[in-house]
């Protein structure tokens, strides 16, 4: 077996710039195996492949867990794997360093005024569209006026807070805020912050999001939706000796099995999975190196607050008392390598709160049952029901044979106190749409990124779309405002732990443990996640199973 790389810690497990260091910084630019313990573990670096020097040249196969709708930031739905196409596409303004700050990559600068209502960026001179236009500020004013804000892209809602952009210079622009947001660079790291040339979107009209035209390593050559995309080397690219790839192709196949013997077989050469028991078995591969990340993602349950009975907390917290979370992360197959999660931020973040993890409902059967008993003998109960009798309500999940066997598990723990639970299959697209319009009991989900956490817990539980349980509270609104306002880490990290200990107190989700993420790759791939930026600082991994496309090479 060759061993599988390091577990990539959150890209937060250090420090978070104070106001002067961002300002610096800116300016200058659920698995398997282990020994059953419930923590990560690491093999040391000389069971890795050796990596050597980059060769530039060859091509790669990729697997994915997914097709992507649209390659258009504003129109395109980028969950992992279409993230991890973009980045070979696109080039994003803003990312991650290994130590978690925020860094410029394709822009040069990014500043912000005193009170953070105006944030101004400065490109990179002399970079160009695939197209041979080039990226300058007037690009990015028409890209903002005219694709990302526009009522019909996805993204309008998460820019709402941005008035306007302004033209300073030709490589200059002024994000205007309606009120301080110390987290906006943060935008900048996902679609909103990825360029793409404006002249060939609309000369592409509707079918831009088949045509993309970015600053990245490779051009766009093909797409047959559900087969396979094509990119091939930019020449022109603006970082000197990059990429060192000739072409990518990137092929989705959703179905585990198939991915991973596609290859062991050879027939690709590349990977990602968010499924544990995918990654426990990548482990065992001869010949395969494991890029491998644990971050914030977990899996769990949404509930329904804004519906009977689970508008009272006791429902709530019976449900979340009555799990077993080591049998579920059995389930998923994680035994021995996921935390259980407590939390929206993961044991390697500077936002877990150790008060938060103690505060959430821990496995107490008897405690369940005397919170469910006080509420269906409760003559005031929520859901109208006689005393005495059970409540009744539907557990829904995409039809996965894992997730079936989750949900079964589910089942059993709350009928054990008497609960009638009837289960149900959506299709995914469906399953988000029911999330979004409230239009369930409770179902499977996932929660949390490596988003700042200012977005992460604005979307979950402020009034709007994204938050799919429907719970608000004073204090989470009060600690929002501080989040929105400071880069101060202690203040945050205070901030975050008062919304943490809000949510453990009044659960509106559930969890069934971090997931854990990887790119597996036959050892000839190098390089996957040693991603620099263009002044040589260490960039963050392998986020989600994504990747730094320009930065890999491969040997013969």
């Amino acid at each position: 077996m060759r061993g599988h790389r390091r577990p990539t810690r959150g890209p937060w497990r250090r420090t978070l710039a104070s106001v002067g260091l961002v300002g610096a910084l800116l300016g200058t630019a659920a698995c398997g195996g282990g020994d059953g313990g419930g923590t990560p573990q690491a093999v040391g670096e000389d069971d890795f492949s050796e990596q050597g020097d980059p060769i530039t040249g060859g091509t790669i196969e990729v697997g994915l867990e997914a097709e992507t709708n649209s390659w258009l930031p504003g129109e395109g739905t980028f969950g992992n794997p279409g993230t991890s196409v973009a980045y070979a596409i696109y080039d994003p303004l803003v990312k991650r360093t290994e130590e978690g700050d925020l860094k410029p990559y394709l822009a040069e600068s990014l500043e912000p005024n005193e009170d953070f209502t105006q944030w101004t960026l400065k490109l990179r001179p002399d970079v160009q569209f695939h197209d041979g236009t080039p990226l300058n500020a007037q690009a990015l004013k028409t890209i903002w006026d005219e694709y990302l804000t526009v009522p019909t892209s996805n993204v309008a809602a998460s820019l709402s807070d941005v008035t306007s952009m302004e033209v300073v210079d030709d490589l200059t622009v002024q994000y205007n805020l309606a009120d301080t947001n110390a987290a906006f660079p943060d935008v900048l790291t996902q679609s909103p912050g990825w360029p793409f040339s404006p002249t060939a979107a609309a000369a592409a009209g509707e079918d831009a999001g088949a045509n993309p035209v970015g600053t990245g390593p490779f051009e766009f050559v093909s797409w047959q939706r559900d087969s396979d995309l094509v990119v091939e080397r930019n020449e022109n690219y603006w970082q000197d000796g990059l990429p060192y790839l000739d072409g990518i192709t990137f092929r989705p196949i959703p179905d585990e099995d198939t991915r991973l013997a596609s290859l062991q077989s050879g027939d690709i050469q590349a990977m990602q999975s968010l499924r544990q028991s995918t990654i426990a078995r990548a482990r065992d591969l001869e010949g395969v190196d494991n890029y491998e990340y644990l971050g914030n993602n977990s899996g769990g349950s949404l509930i329904n607050t804004t519906r009977p009975p689970f508008d009272d907390r006791r429902v709530r917290q019976a449900l979340g008392h009555a799990i077993n979370q080591e049998a579920l992360i059995e389930v998923l197959g994680g035994t021995g390598l996921t935390p259980e999660a407590t939390q929206y931020f993961s044991p390697d973040s500077p936002f877990y709160s150790e008060d938060a993890a103690e505060a959430f409902p821990d496995y107490d059967p008897e405690r369940a049952q005397e919170l469910y008993d006080e509420y269906i003998n409760d003559p005031q109960r929520s859901d109208g029901q006689p005393v005495g009798s059970p409540i009744s309500f539907t557990y829904a999940c995409p039809p996965d044979p894992s997730l079936n066997e989750l949900s079964q598990l589910y089942q059993s723990f709350w009928s054990g106190l008497g609960m009638d639970v009837e289960l149900t299959t959506v299709e995914q697209a469906a399953h988000i749409q029911n999330a979004l319009a409230r239009d369930y009991d409770v179902q499977c989900f996932r929660f949390s990124s490596e988003e700042d956490p200012y977005y992460i817990l604005k979307d979950a539980f402020t009034p709007g779309a994204l938050n799919f349980t429907g719970y608000t509270s004073a204090v989470i609104d009060e600690n929002l405002e501080i989040l929105r306002s400071t880069t101060d880490l202690e203040e945050r990290q205070a901030a975050v732990e008062a919304i943490s200990l809000d949510v453990s107190e009044n659960v509106p989700n559930l969890f069934t443990g971090y997931t854990l993420t990887d790119i597996a790759v036959q050892d000839e791939v190098k390089n996957v996640g040693g991603w620099e930026f263009p002044d040589g600082t260490p960039g963050n991994g392998v986020p989600g199973a994504t990747a730094m496309w320009g930065h890999v090479w491969v040997t013969d």
